[in-house]
């Protein structure tokens, strides 16, 4: 099939890496510079947008805030309503979707102005996260309240724009859910994985590290069955939740969705016989959903750094991504997963090498 991805960043040269090895032929289109570029290319093609719809039998995406022109012009070409994956770029029709599909989640409000905000912060019994609506990613939009707060500086700063407010629920860990579901509805996921966060950034993740109970992969499982049958949905989507209580009464809550292959998700490029990228394409291609066999694996971002240290390219225990990108504070230049042996052995990896691995902003 010819493939062609709406972004040229980093998941979508791993999108069409993949795409590639199983004998695809892959084009990314740029949303920065709007422009079309073969893979890992740093020269432009002379070809238009609709130019390389055109070439293409199927169209998908790196990530979900697509522009409503490539909507418009590529609509016959993806393989679900690019719209309906667009809109869940505002944290309110996300929710919306949650509430819809009868799944757990912290109760929340919607608000539009400061006023509104701030008369919402006055009456709360609870502390509240508060989210902006569109935009903000790895801790950015974000602001929390408790009792006691100055509701009328918050809400002059948080309500500029609309938004949401959660109740803050108290949470044991974060996990997250990785999935595919095929043309024919059928579904792949890997194993809940543990998620560990800096700042609002996720710093490490425990890929098949942790053990998992059976009672919540099912129930996490479920949660993606609904949500990509509601959406028609087709290829990898990842869901975050939150775990609350223990043992025997531990709960899943969804914290947010990325309908899209996922940074929780890169542990299975060494971890698993079939990588989250891999997964994709052949849900897009219609390619039978494998069966996974998994190996423990930590992936540490790599995150405001200039470089990966050579000692851990070399290293015969890892596996080294990098992006290409500029360094600067908080922002994610690569990744490095490690075949580790249990939780022990990779939370001593994370103690030796994430301080060196990550400038986070101040």
């Amino acid at each position: 099939m010819k493939l062609l991805f709406i972004g040229d960043g980093q998941l979508g040269q791993m999108l069409g890496a993949s795409a590639v090895s199983h004998g695809h032929e892959c084009l990314l289109y740029s949303t920065r510079t709007e422009k079309v570029k073969p893979l890992s290319a740093q020269v432009d093609l002379q070809m238009s947008l609709n130019e390389a719809i055109a070439w293409a039998d199927a169209v998908s995406w790196e990530h979900e805030d697509i522009p409503a022109d490539i909507i418009a012009a590529a609509h016959d070409k993806f393989l679900m309503d690019p719209a309906r994956i667009k809109s869940l770029t505002d944290r309110r029709a996300e929710k919306k979707l949650f509430d819809d599909c009868q799944l757990p989640t912290a109760p929340w409000k919607s608000y539009h102005t400061e006023t509104e905000l701030q008369r919402l912060l006055e009456q709360s019994e609870y502390p509240l996260v508060l989210k902006t609506a569109r935009g903000g990613y790895d801790g950015k939009g974000q602001w929390r309240f408790q009792a006691g707060d100055d509701t009328a500086a918050l809400a002059a700063e948080a309500g500029a724009q609309s938004g949401i407010a959660e109740q803050m629920i108290p949470f044991q860990r974060e996990v997250s859910l990785v999935g595919a579901r095929g043309k024919d509805g059928s579904v792949c996921c890997y194993p809940l994985i543990t998620n560990v966060h800096q700042s609002g950034i996720l710093s490490y993740s425990l890929g098949a590290i942790d053990a998992v109970p059976e009672e919540l992969q099912r129930r996490a499982e479920s949660c993606f069955r609904r949500l990509t049958d509601a959406l028609n949905y087709i290829g990898v989507l990842a869901i975050e939740f939150f775990v609350v209580g223990d043992g025997d009464d531990a709960r899943l809550l969804i914290n947010e969705i990325a309908p899209r292959v996922h940074n929780s998700g890169h542990w299975t490029m060494t971890g698993a016989n079939c990588s989250q990228f891999d997964l994709h394409i052949r849900a897009l291609t219609g390619m039978t959903l494998p069966e996974l066999r998994l190996e423990p694996t930590l992936m540490i971002n790599v995150i405001g750094a200039e470089k990966i240290p050579v000692g851990l390219w070399h290293h015969s225990d890892t596996h080294c991504h990098w992006y290409n990108k500029e360094a600067r504070p908080g922002r994610k230049v690569g990744h490095v997963n490690v075949r580790v042996t249990d939780r022990d052995s990779a939370l001593r990896w994370v103690s030796q090498w994430a301080g060196k691995l990550q400038v986070l902003a101040s």
